[in-house]
């Protein structure tokens, strides 16, 4: 076996409801202070990787973290990220980008399309699971549980800036037997 270091893991970041939904309007569906704090907390310092829709529904770039936002439209331009016509440049990018700085995990931060084209090479799933079921137009993609094995939860009551309660989980995708 080489010394090389191992690539990093593609590492899904989403919250989701209990009826699958992520989003309403360009926007999230509730308002979780605590998840923010806890996104935060995960992504930083390692690449994130959005769609165009997700990184407009932000504030500003994501600072502490190479921001790779995924489009079709050659003319957009996000200053303070890098541009990615396909999964695959988008992936190339930040890999390039982990090995520079050591990062373990490439983060994937949605929307629904990209979270549903890079499912199958996702290795661990950051789940928020928000225990409601809010009106929405965007769903997280089905997911085959038996492919995946939890490794983490907690549990937390509504804060006094959530509109629910919530669970963190971690889901790492279980290797197939030889």
């Amino acid at each position: 076996m080489s010394g090389e270091p191992r690539p990093p893991i593609i590492a899904l970041v989403v919250a989701m409801a209990e009826n699958r939904a992520i989003g309403r309007g360009g926007d999230l569906p509730w308002r979780l202070r605590s998840d923010m704090r806890y996104f935060r907390k995960i992504t930083m310092g390692k690449p994130v990787i959005m769609g165009r829709r997700t990184f407009m529904s932000l504030p500003r770039v994501l600072d502490g973290r190479l921001n790779v936002v995924l489009t079709r439209n050659a003319a957009f331009e996000a200053e303070g990220a890098l541009m990615a016509y396909n999964l695959e440049e988008a992936l190339d990018v930040a890999r390039k980008s982990a090995k520079k700085t050591g990062a373990q995990e490439i983060m994937i931060i949605g929307g629904e399309g990209v979270f549903r084209e890079v499912l199958p090479q996702a290795g661990r799933i950051y789940l928020t699971e928000v225990h409601a079921a809010p009106d929405a137009d965007t769903f997280f993609p089905e997911l085959d549980l038996s492919e995946w094995r939890e490794v983490f939860r907690e549990a937390h009551a509504a804060g006094p800036n959530d509109d629910h309660a919530f669970s963190f989980v971690v889901l790492e995708r279980m290797q197939p037997s030889s």
